[in-house]
């Protein structure tokens, strides 16, 4: 009787949760009221039920993330998913794509609104991609985030607590699954409903919106776990390895073309300073403006036979040069020009080597914006000689910002926003007593905070009172602060007078 009746309660359960979810879905515009039956029916059949009570609910209670927590829970009990945050994460798409227009529908949403605006289009594309869960708002916003005040401006610091951690189980599966090369990444076109396995996530509730840049077939997407508003993903048709040109510069000013109210950046074309996917050529950009943008050209310059460009040195930790101009292809002209000088521009004196036993070194990680009527690129030079000393760059952070950063230094954290590992959320709250308590013998006899003893003690003298007031946001600065050194380090001309002379004598050779 008692069993009968948990299983009658469950059943009932799982009525009212597909009810709230189709409620939701209308309730956002992932479902039109019209499709009201035919989603409840697609969501009926996914969870192996032939009828619908139809019962009561609270429309205002309509909460995706408690709906979809209950429903995954009634899936583990009927078998249809582990009890596993992997599995429940390709369950979860499964649900949520039954809420989903096709994929030619948002692409005529997308469409009609971008004849009106632009930014009316983003804004309905982002919309969806949030409503439908695809990007991970609830574990976006466990990240920490807050800013740091620093001789270039107001940096942004994240530590990334947004992506979950694969289970033993889900690890053990992986290893046993059957290698497929289907998608061949993360970035192809075929993910686009993909239903995913526990080595590749699910993405049935993604939507790709077609752009042609540089005459060539490209995707638009958002990212899963966005790091800043609009945080987008534009990538190659094709999966072809990453590669910085004359046309990649081309393709990020047809971009910022289309969408004025976005920037468009590349990672770099070499490892250790691509830090991201070489193997499929995309960008990343949004509607966001990173410290890096507001930060002032220190040093104007004019190129031979680009007098119509501006040009200057920004006041930045990288070296980077801003090109400013009302006409897109003499940017692009000129920005090739230092492209081809940079990739050959060697400079002893300040460590910079071209090439060494014909592996090549030098790089530029760029970035277009619009300013109006003007068009704007920053080129970021970067180089990736290692050596026995830096084995994991020269123009890497140093072995003793490894406690903090050890990571690559990609685009997003070229712009001025460190994404920092979750290890450091952990760290911090249990560095904070030892910091107030100035106990620095303590943190070196602890195991997991010992790598942090060297810069606690070197940061504690600048404060004479340290307590639970304030000890969170001196940590917050420290870190921040380190990020700041952390870039410096990334940066092949130094922002000191001697490398101020040294980025001089590579300008001058343009």
């Amino acid at each position: 009787m008692i069993e009968k009746y948990i299983l009658k309660w469950g059943h009932d359960m799982l009525q009212e949760s597909i009810k709230k979810l189709v409620a939701y879905g209308i309730k956002t515009g992932l479902t039109p009221e019209c499709e009201r039956v035919y989603t409840t029916n697609l969501l009926l059949d996914l969870f192996g039920q032939d009828e619908f009570v139809d019962p009561e609910i609270d429309e205002k209670d309509l909460n995706l993330d408690d709906i979809l927590a209950d429903l995954l829970d009634e899936a583990v009990k009927l078998n249809l998913c582990e009890d596993s945050i992997v599995y429940k994460d390709l369950f979860d798409t499964k649900i949520m794509n039954c809420l989903m227009p096709r994929p030619a529908q948002v692409q005529e949403r997308f469409n009609a609104l971008y004849n009106e605006s632009p930014e009316e289009a983003t804004k309905y594309f982002y919309n969806l991609s949030c409503n439908s869960n695809y990007i991970r708002t609830t574990r976006v916003a466990k990240n920490k985030c807050w800013k740091t005040e620093t001789p270039y401006g107001t940096l942004d610091i994240t530590i990334n607590l947004s992506k979950p951690e694969k289970d033993p189980k889900a690890i053990a599966a992986a290893l046993k699954a059957k290698n497929s090369a289907y998608p061949k990444c993360q970035l192809c076109m075929e993910n686009e409903g993909y239903a995913g396995r526990v080595d590749h996530p699910a993405r049935e509730n993604h939507r790709i919106i077609p752009i042609t840049i540089n005459d060539s077939k490209w995707g638009f997407q958002y990212s899963p776990y966005v790091y800043f508003n609009e945080h987008c993903i534009v990538f190659n048709g094709q999966h072809v390895p990453m590669k910085i040109e004359k046309a990649t510069f081309k393709k990020l000013f047809d971009f910022v073309q289309l969408f004025p109210h976005y920037f468009l950046g590349s990672n770099a074309d070499l490892p250790i300073v691509g830090g991201s996917i070489l193997t499929h050529d995309h960008f990343q950009g949004g509607h966001y403006t990173f410290a890096m943008e507001t930060a002032e050209v220190e040093k104007e310059f004019t190129v031979t036979g680009f007098e119509d460009v501006k040009c200057g040195i920004v006041n930045w930790p990288l070296s980077v040069i801003r090109l400013d101009g009302e006409n897109p292809d003499r940017i692009i002209e000129l920005a090739d020009h230092i492209l081809k000088a940079w990739r050959g521009y060697s400079d002893e004196a300040a460590f910079i080597f071209a090439e060494t036993d014909g592996t090549p070194h030098n790089t530029i990680t760029p970035i277009a914006r619009r300013r109006g009527d003007l068009y704007e690129m920053d080129l970021t030079l970067r180089n990736n000689i290692t050596t026995d000393e830096r084995p994991l760059g020269v123009f890497h952070p140093k072995d003793k910002l490894h406690h903090i950063k050890k990571e690559n230094i990609g685009l997003i954290e070229v712009m001025g926003l460190a994404v920092l590992p979750a290890r450091l959320a952990t760290e911090m709250e249990e560095l904070k007593p030892f910091v107030v308590a100035r106990d620095l013998d303590g943190i070196r006899a602890n195991e997991t905070l010992s790598k942090h003893a060297d810069w606690v003690e070197e940061f504690l003298p600048k404060y004479d009172s340290i307590d639970d007031a304030n000890v969170d946001q001196i940590l917050k600065d420290e870190i921040g602060a380190v990020f700041c050194e952390v870039l410096e380090d990334a940066g092949v001309f130094k922002t000191t007078e001697e490398g101020r002379e040294a980025f001089g004598r590579f300008i001058a050779t343009l």
